[in-house]
């Protein structure tokens, strides 16, 4: 990252920081991603702004702030893997990555998910894995994960992604409450699970299936 990127990525991590609270951590971490590189070429100027920005197939990257408190609210800090439902344009993975040895991104529109692969090689981030498939259906390969993201919102998560997730282990998704969206942070303790409404947010919907 050249020294302009990086006064830009660290000016946006304290807007961040300035805005919602964030650990030393997280605040590297988004310090540490060219959020340029994730945003369509038209965007680039945009692209240190708080904003949530298109990026085709009707699918938006995130805003800083929301990929700060997302990651802030995983409470990475000793956690080892992360799985992400939703890649879209790979910047909430990208930031994962300095958080998390392990980066599991399922995304289900396929051009979405070679286009965040081929960004994540031009940036040497090489612990993040990808797929494309329904990101429901979890990605029991890799599983159990200590954390596990939604970077979509749910109207309800499938009992086998809980079962992807590790005893202590964090789940955190957008989820639909009548015309409302809240961030909820799941808690596994055994075969309970402790939920949390966090904050009002607004996320593009989980969809089924894989797109082509």
């Amino acid at each position: 990252m050249d020294r302009i990127t990086a006064t830009k990525t660290a000016r946006l991590a304290e807007e961040c920081n300035k805005m919602f609270p964030i650990s030393d951590e997280v605040k590297k971490a988004i310090a540490s991603t060219n959020r340029e590189e994730f945003v369509p070429a038209g965007f680039r100027h945009n692209a240190y702004k708080l904003d949530a920005l298109p990026i085709g197939a009707a699918q938006y990257i995130s805003s800083p702030l929301t990929v700060a408190k997302m990651s802030e609210y995983l409470e990475p800090r000793g956690a080892d893997r992360v799985l992400e439902i939703g890649c879209g344009s790979g910047y909430q993975a990208a930031v994962l990555s300095h958080l998390f040895r392990g980066v599991f991104s399922i995304e289900r529109i396929e051009s979405l998910m070679l286009e965040a692969k081929s960004r994540f090689r031009a940036l040497g981030i090489d612990n993040v894995n990808t797929r494309t498939d329904d990101g429901q259906n979890g990605w029991i390969q890799y599983a159990p994960y200590d954390r596990i993201l939604f970077s979509a919102t749910a109207k309800e998560i499938p009992a086998k992604l809980f079962e992807q997730l590790r005893d202590g282990g964090i789940l955190l998704a957008p989820m639909q409450k009548g015309s409302k969206q809240i961030i909820t942070k799941f808690k596994k303790n055994g075969s309970y699970i402790q939920k949390t409404e966090l904050e009002a947010c607004d996320f593009v919907p989980v969809l089924d299936g894989v797109q082509k």
